[in-house]
């Protein structure tokens, strides 16, 4: 197990302009107010977007598109540092119109159509992704 502690936190809150892409959004929000490591949610909806399934055995991300608009029933994620850069490793939960939802990691192209968010950022040690043998992700 690898822990790391922090002494304090600075909480913002923000909303996306409607077209704007997600995660470019919410990480360039990070870098304009030096959040370095910490946390984020959101909610609200997109045009379009997608969700992403990293396929263990095959060790490699596999993609599911929608070109319709759907609501973000979640949007959780961390914010650490990987290769020197800001990185936010996000996952989201989209609802379609019958309530049916799909999950997985937040890719880019997901356009907002509106969203809210709130980043806790953290006091302390910033974590770097570097690439891990047994999973072969870039973990902190």
């Amino acid at each position: 197990m690898k822990s790391l502690s922090f002494e304090g936190q600075r909480v913002l809150l923000g909303r996306l302009e409607k077209g704007e892409d997600i995660l470019n959004g919410l990480t360039e929000f990070c870098i304009l107010n030096g959040v370095r490591v910490g946390s984020v949610q959101a909610i609200g909806a997109v045009q379009r977007g997608g969700v992403g399934y990293y396929d263990q055995a095959a060790t490699t991300y596999r993609e599911t598109r929608f070109e319709e608009g759907m609501e973000i029933a979640s949007l959780v994620g961390n914010i650490s540092q990987k290769e020197g850069e800001v990185f936010l490793h996000c996952h989201v939960i989209l609802a379609d119109a019958e309530g049916h939802c799909f999950g997985g990691h937040l890719l880019e192209g997901n356009v907002a159509f509106a969203c809210e968010f709130v980043v806790t950022a953290l006091d302390g040690p910033v974590p770097e992704r570097t690439f891990d043998e047994a999973t072969g992700l870039m973990l902190w």
